[in-house]
């Protein structure tokens, strides 16, 4: 039995609460999974998991144990890339979670510049603009483009993007240009689904953060899909501005509102929570960092 592997198996199954979710990350049976752990619970002498139809729970001796194997893989990482020569290749696999939109725009281009320079990683990569739990689906890695950070949330704040109001100038035009966030509400405003609070937009009024209720017929998940609805002269939308940059130099859209614009979104790597952080990762990382700096992010 290879100790190591046996760890890491050990320490995916206790946090992903799963064999069969373990066994899909890594591609492989699920009996194999539970021979592993079975296996390393003979050798130990010590029964780490409890077992249920609904669900796996620690023992105190596998809690204990799982503890103890974080700090050993962090050290095992820690030490080999301590052995490394500067600027040696990163190899591995790295399971990552990014936006839609933002990752088609920005981040895909640097990473696949980023796998050019390192053609030893394997790189697994999920669009969604859906939150993803990264220790349920096995990510080593997510970006997220957000102001509502959770408190659990283990973060490294990697560049930050500002949100634009834009209109097209046949719709203000034909409807008027507002010149306050109050007098959204007598406009046609076009909804991202996505957004928890899709319905209301957020300005800053007289040196306060303030919520602006809005109401609109078009709704739609994609920032994209809205901004054609924009320069097609369908109503208001509110866009970071990765997306809204060209449609604004073809003069598609022009800004409103500008003196009222919200705190920029923060742009983070979000890692699993009580995760040793792979060299992989950690380079992947500042690689992002650095391409998002000269991007202007």
């Amino acid at each position: 039995m290879d100790k190591l592997d046996a760890m890491q198996t050990f320490v995916r199954v206790a946090e992903a609460g799963s064999f069969t979710a373990v066994a899909d990350q890594l591609q492989v049976d699920r009996s194999a999974i539970t021979r592993q752990i079975s296996a390393l619970e003979k050798h130990l002498a010590a029964k780490l998991i409890t077992r249920s139809t609904r669900s796996l729970t620690l023992t105190p001796a596998g809690a204990a144990y799982l503890e103890k194997c974080r700090l050993i893989l962090n050290l095992v990482d820690a030490t080999e890339t301590g052995l490394r020569e500067e600027g040696a290749q990163v190899r591995g696999r790295v399971r990552m979670a990014i936006p839609l939109s933002f990752g088609r725009e920005r981040l895909l281009p640097a990473l696949l510049a980023f796998m050019r320079l390192q053609p030893s990683l394997e790189l697994l990569l999920t669009l969604s603009d859906q939150r993803s739990n990264l220790i349920e689906e096995g990510l080593d890695l997510a970006i997220r483009v957000t102001g509502d950070l959770h408190s659990s949330d283990i973060v490294r704040k990697l560049g930050q993007c500002c949100l634009q109001t834009v209109a097209s100038p046949a719709y203000l035009a034909q409807h008027g240009t507002p010149v306050h966030p109050d007098e959204l509400r007598h406009h046609e405003c076009l909804l991202y689904t996505s957004s928890s609070t899709a319905a209301q937009w957020t300005y800053r009024i007289d040196g306060q953060i303030k919520n602006v209720a809005v109401r609109g017929r078009l709704a739609a998940n994609n920032g994209l899909a809205l901004l054609a609805a924009n320069a097609a002269g369908m109503g208001i939308s509110v866009q970071p501005d990765f997306l809204a940059e060209p449609f604004l130099a073809s003069k598609a859209v022009v800004e409103i509102l500008a003196e009222f614009r919200p705190p920029p979104l923060g742009i983070y790597a979000v890692l699993p929570s009580n995760r040793y952080i792979p060299h992989r990762v950690a380079v992947l990382m500042e690689y992002l960092g650095q391409a998002l700096k000269q991007m202007g992010h």
